[in-house]
């Protein structure tokens, strides 16, 4: 339980740490929610996660743009839904086997790939019915992924090896 509340405030801080890149805002919650389903497993690392959107879905400002119930109307609210599941996958696969590089890193793609899937998915459903202000699928591709993407890769790697060196130490024998 505590280290899926640590997770949840990490995914938090996350949204908050900013790093700037021109054109598209790049925050640590995906290295977050990633290292989560990887050291908590598909469950918990799910949990943890939708905890954070929960919280912020109740109201607290831990989105990057703030919170409340009428978050679910802003665009990006699909890549908060698929963080949630991007953890469960990557936890999945990171532990579907012995938890090596191999396994981490095919889990941490899989779990990008789902985070931009449902993210860029939203974000055209939200645009198209509810700001009525479609967008074509060149820009939705070039905005919501190619310009955005780049940094989640690293972010892949950063978590495979925090992971990798992380893991023996949380779950040494006597630790937890």
């Amino acid at each position: 339980m505590v280290l899926t509340a640590m997770f949840t405030a990490l995914i938090t801080a996350g949204a908050y740490i900013r790093i700037p890149v021109p054109v598209c805002p790049f925050t640590l919650q995906f290295l977050f929610t990633t290292l989560a389903g990887i050291i908590l497993g598909k469950n918990k690392g799910a949990a943890a996660t939708a905890l954070y959107v929960i919280l912020g879905l109740a109201g607290l400002p831990v989105f990057t743009g703030g919170g409340g119930i009428g978050y679910v109307l802003q665009p990006t609210f699909g890549y908060l839904i698929g963080f949630i599941a991007g953890s469960y996958i990557t936890g999945c696969i990171a532990h579907s086997g012995k938890p090596d590089t191999k396994h981490i890193l095919i889990g941490c793609f899989t779990g990008l790939a789902v985070v931009y899937a449902l993210g860029m998915l939203y974000y055209y459903m939200i645009s198209a019915v509810y700001l009525r202000d479609p967008i074509g699928i060149g820009a939705l591709f070039l905005y919501c992924f190619v310009l955005a993407v780049p940094g989640d890769i690293a972010l892949c790697l950063l978590s495979t090896i925090l992971a990798k060196r992380l893991m023996p130490v949380i779950f040494a024998k006597g630790t937890i």
